[in-house]
């Protein structure tokens, strides 16, 4: 169910709204019903309705078939609850979730639907020292659950109880649906209780089980920012914990992100502050320095990169080749792909190139759409010109270049094998390979140029 406004988050914007529906709320549901296989997955959608559908329209064809519902107006859970039943075969167990309860574990939920064995009514609850706000649940003498009281109707020896309804419940849709078609709106609020199958199902006869869990942190809901900072935090922690189990070393696991997927080979070490967004894959012996932003990328083995790297994929996923070097301050943008013991050093931006085994770009430079050779050096202050005003065009560097410094190649350029383009020089044309090329106003071109020896020291 996602169809709620909220009673503290009145002042949310459809843009905010739609934030919430994909970055984390209702995606966690959505991803824990994925993991339980379901059949198919209804959402049922009414304030924003529009903005949460289109952040929620199905993108993976591997995952559950997604419908939405809305519930116009909102008159209570089980006026929710009803919507959905004209999209349900009764040959199945429905199981309600709520979309702002991210957090509940999809084995806790396999759980519930072992209870419910497609006979019975299954309620999941917890005992809470404040239950101030939940559905209590009611048991007779036996012990049995015979109803559940909401706050606003409960009276007071009633509201004592600390046994808690936590919104979720399993059963056949075949009985849901004979008792959502008799719930009436005769309480204190005039709402269409979902609770309120409870009494409906004792009176039928139908057995009534609860599945008792003890972690408040699952059935926990979001109803302010306030509430879903701290649910991000628990989220987070309970994530750092997962990785350290599996070997990773966090330096500090309270300041610690992912927001999306993490994977983690052997060795891996984590500095402080670091996020990790979208599909994230880190090689064996990876070390990442503090406060690095990485999003949508691959990284290999034995890469180490330092603080402050941001590196984003988007649609186009970062590749990093073994024993590569990133950083300080560097940033790799979408279509980047290293080679193995590739050094890119502090302020270097790259998009959409491709560099091979052994290249280097150490300080201060910019490379866009451009393929670079083995071997290649390119200098501080360099820059791909790859852009006319109106199109994008492809810079080629070959292997065993080396481009001086403060240097501009204007696209579409090849610089040949083993080539040395002077301090200072803008290219625009094609040069021959082990060429000299200084342009500084006009061309100065060399060929067969061998460059001087290296001191040994």
């Amino acid at each position: 169910m996602a169809a709620g406004k909220g009673t503290r988050m009145k002042s949310a914007t459809p843009k905010v709204l739609q934030q919430l529906a994909h970055q984390g709320l209702v995606q966690h549901v959505l991803d824990t019903a994925a993991q339980l296989q379901a059949r198919k997955v209804v959402v049922i959608t009414g304030h924003g309705a529009e903005q949460v559908e289109a952040a929620l329209l199905q993108t993976d064809e591997a995952a559950p078939r997604r419908e939405f519902v809305r519930q116009m107006p909102q008159l209570g859970t089980g006026h929710a609850v009803q919507q959905a039943l004209p999209v349900l075969d009764d040959d199945g167990v429905m199981v309600v979730l709520s979309g702002d309860v991210p957090l509940t574990e999809a084995d806790t939920i396999q759980q519930l639907l072992e209870v419910c064995s497609d006979e019975c009514l299954a309620l999941l609850t917890l005992t809470m020292d404040n239950p101030f706000g939940y559905g209590r649940v009611l048991r007779n003498p036996d012990g049995e659950v015979n109803r559940i009281v909401e706050q606003k109707d409960g009276k007071p020896q009633e509201l004592l109880v600390k046994e808690i309804y936590s919104g979720i419940m399993a059963a056949p849709t075949r009985l849901m649906r004979q008792w959502l078609g008799r719930i009436d709106n005769h309480n204190a609020q005039q709402e269409y209780y979902l609770t309120d199958v409870v009494k409906l199902a004792v009176a039928d006869g139908v057995p009534v089980k609860a599945h008792m869990i003890h972690d408040a942190v699952q059935v926990a809901g979001v109803n302010s920012p306030q509430q879903l900072a701290e649910l991000e935090r628990e989220y987070q922690q309970r994530q750092a914990r997962r990785l350290m189990a599996d070997g990773v070393r966090l330096r500090d696991p309270a300041r610690f992100d992912v927001r999306g997927t993490l994977q983690c080979g052997q060795d891996v070490d984590i500095d402080i502050g670091c996020v990790f967004e979208g599909n994230v894959t880190l090689g064996n012996r990876v070390k990442i320095g503090a406060h690095c932003v990485l999003a949508n990328c691959t990284i290999g083995d034995d890469v180490v990169i330092s603080p402050f790297t941001h590196i984003d994929g988007g649609k186009q996923p970062v590749q990093v080749g073994a024993g590569s070097l990133i950083g300080p301050f560097a940033r790799l943008r979408p279509g980047t792909e290293l080679a193995e013991e590739v050094h890119i050093g502090n302020f270097v931006e790259v998009k959409n190139s491709t560099l091979a085994k052994g290249a280097k770009a150490n300080h201060l430079a910019y490379l866009g759409d451009a393929t670079v050779g083995e071997r290649v050096n390119y200098g501080a202050g360099s820059i791909t010109a790859n852009y006319d005003g109106a199109n994008k065009h492809r810079t080629v560097i070959e292997a065993d270049v080396h481009i001086g410094s403060n240097s501009v190649l204007v696209a579409p350029v090849t610089i040949g094998a083993g080539g040395t383009v002077g301090a200072g020089s803008a290219v625009s044309k094609d040069t021959p390979a082990n060429a000299l090329s200084v342009v500084r106003g006009r061309l100065t071109l060399k060929e067969n140029y061998t460059r001087p020896a290296k001191i040994q020291k």
